[in-house]
Order: structure tokens, then sequence, then C-alpha cells
């Protein structure tokens, strides 16, 4: 009996472990790479369809189209923000998305802390895509109003020097990009 408790707690614990490294992403950016945890049990569907577009190799290449300092930095756009695709277009980067249907809002109690990871997203709630982004800073205004789906857990610093855009909206010309997104 003894023994059949140690291998049954021995498989839950790997396969947890299993499961955990299965959550974790690395975004490569120019100045290093920044690991990623996703919050699969908080926003199933929008992990899914992250995991999808980053193994597929949709988001490299992909600009940094809108970073305003002190609050985040947006990316994502598989559309026209990928700087080696003939459709990139840095005036219309942030405008587009996947061939994949917008998905349902997955709304949650996660704040929107330093680190956080968003889907970005029109007036429309359910009209999140393949757009995300990162919080340079805690954000409690979008808190329960965008879907968080994950955190850096290492890296920050090289998040931070993502470079900034200007005016309001953020905009940046000559953007940094994602070198790659892929599961760990």
């Amino acid at each position: 009996m003894r023994k059949f408790l140690f291998y049954l707690i021995l498989i839950f614990f790997l396969s947890n472990h299993l499961t955990a490294k299965e959550n974790i992403m690395i975004l490569k950016l120019k100045d290093g790479d920044v690991e990623i945890e996703l919050f699969n049990d908080i926003a199933p569907k929008h992990v899914e369809r992250i995991k999808k577009l980053a193994d597929e190799g949709k988001y490299d290449n992909v600009v940094f189209h809108r970073v305003i300092d002190g609050f985040m930095a947006q990316t994502g756009d598989v559309q026209f923000g990928n700087s080696s695709s003939a459709q990139f277009n840095i005036d219309r980067a942030g405008m587009g998305g996947s061939d994949l249907p917008d998905l349902t809002a997955e709304f949650s109690d996660v704040p929107h802390l330093r680190g956080t990871l968003s889907m970005a997203r029109s007036s429309d709630p359910n009209s999140a895509n393949s757009q995300f982004f990162i919080c340079f800073e805690d954000a409690p205004h979008l808190d329960r109003n965008y879907t968080v789906f994950g955190k850096v857990t290492k890296g920050m610093e090289i998040v931070d020097k993502i470079k900034r855009g200007a005016g309001a909206n953020g905009s940046v010309s000559d953007p940094d990009k994602i070198i790659s997104f892929k599961s760990k």
C-alpha cells in the first residue's frame, strides 16, 4: 500500500510538472529571452490561441507597434505587423489579426500588474484575436475589462528595453520586434 501511494504521489507531481512546462513560453527579443507563464486555468481559449500562433511561427518578426512608457508594449498583429511579410505595413500595424475567428472574452479577477500579458481588442469585448500587450507597470483600470492570459516570470528587464513610441497613442517608428515566440 505504501508503495502504491508513493507511485501515485510521484505520478501526480510529474504530471503537474509536465503540465506546468507546457504553459511556459520563451519570447526572444533583441536584448535576450523572456520567460512567460501562461494561465491555462484562467483563460484556456486565449492560451490555446497564443500557443497555436506562436508554435506556428506567426509571431516571429512581428513588431511592437504601440509602446507607451509607464504603461505597456503592444504586439501580435500577425497580419500587418510582421516585418518579414509582404503585407507588412507599419501604418496599418495594430489593425489586423490572424485568419482565425475572434475570441469570446475570458475576463477574470487576475489584476493587470507589472509583467502581465493581456489580449488587445477593440471596443467589442469579444474581439481579441492575436494581438496582446505586456504591462510595464500596474494598470488596475484594465482589470476585468481585458483577458489576462499570462505573466513574465523571467526577463522583465529585457521587456523594459523595448523601444518606446511617441505621442499619446505610443506609435513606434522603426519598432523593435519579436525574434521568436515558442513553447519551452
